[in-house]
């Protein structure tokens, strides 16, 4: 179970940024974030769903998930991974498309990073980087906070157990 959550002020008014911390090791939660079979059953906040998830985890290599509303209509999403350091830090964007080619479609970046803290827990912290300010805000309507965060505890249940 997610353990109450810091608060961590954005860097800018194109950030939004959530952290929680958890008692489930930084590894098992950056395989959930890293391994195909493992993203479809926790990514999307229920009743929402995500049906398919292809990962090139490497700098430049492509995740592409699809959502699924409760209606039945499907979201495909591309992103570019950026960093990948193992257990610690992702960072992609949608602002480029497979062969580095600029989306026109462009959202934002995710920087996500997993802390082992001295007490064994692990501080997660979700940062979304927006191009612009109305994007930002945008992506705040939509309930970057509480879709996160359900997503993230959809996360640490399935790493649980």
């Amino acid at each position: 179970m997610p353990l109450p959550a810091p608060i961590e002020a954005p860097l800018s008014e194109r950030e939004l940024v959530l952290v929680r911390e958890t008692e489930v090791p930084a590894a098992k939660l950056y395989a959930g974030w890293t391994q195909p079979e493992l993203v479809v059953q926790w990514f999307t906040p229920k009743p929402w769903s995500t049906t398919a998830c292809e990962i090139d985890l490497r700098p430049g290599g492509t995740c592409k998930t699809t959502m699924r509303s409760p209606e039945g209509q499907e979201f495909p999403n591309v992103g570019i991974y950026l960093e990948v350091v193992p257990n610690e830090k992702l960072v992609f964007t949608d602002g480029y498309l497979p062969n580095w080619e600029p989306n026109p479609n462009l959202f934002f970046t995710a920087i996500l990073t997993w802390e082992t803290l001295p007490d064994g827990k692990t501080r997660y912290t979700a940062r979304a980087r927006h191009w612009t300010k109305e994007a930002c805000e945008k992506h705040a309507a939509m309930g970057f906070m509480d879709g996160w965060g359900k997503a993230f505890d959809q996360l640490v249940e399935l790493m649980s157990k």
